[in-house]
């Protein structure tokens, strides 16, 4: 913004965070693997965090699974549970874009946030969930989260 300002250019508002208008098509890709991949972290997002169940994780989690979250696993996988389950949707909500490379995907959710300069407002920004596969199941998590 400094920058702008200093050349004469007119400084721009945040440009809000839309989610991507067709998520299922950010599941495909030339790279099998990559796509393949992709498909596992989306489906446990449908299937597990965004429906609440908790009762799926065994199908998508591998055995000795690592979580970064400072809350640790237990939280993880018991926020998605202690929620009114909720009915599997064929898209995840707010998805903005889903990335692979090689063994980790990330998915960047938009994610509506309170304005604390402006009281009742929010502003968006991008929420990033990345996860490591292995042999075909979710072997590691990490996102930005605070420890409770």
């Amino acid at each position: 913004m400094l920058a702008a300002m200093a050349i004469g250019l007119p400084a721009a508002a945040q440009t809000p965070v839309e989610p991507h208008p067709n998520p299922t098509a950010l599941l495909a890709g030339a790279d099998s693997h990559a796509a393949a991949n992709k498909r596992l972290a989306f489906d446990f997002w449908r299937e597990v965090v965004q429906a609440h169940d908790a009762a799926k994780t065994a199908q998508y989690l591998a055995p000795g699974y690592i979580e970064h979250d400072p809350n640790g696993t237990d939280a993880f996988i018991s926020a998605n549970g202690t929620a009114r389950k909720q009915p599997v949707k064929s898209t995840l909500d707010d998805l903005v874009m889903i990335v692979a490379e090689g063994d980790y995907v990330t998915l960047a959710f938009r994610r509506a946030l309170p304005d604390l300069e402006h009281e009742g407002q929010t502003y968006t920004s991008t929420w990033l969930e990345m996860v490591r596969i292995a042999n075909g199941k979710i072997a590691e998590h990490w996102n930005y989260a605070l420890k409770e």
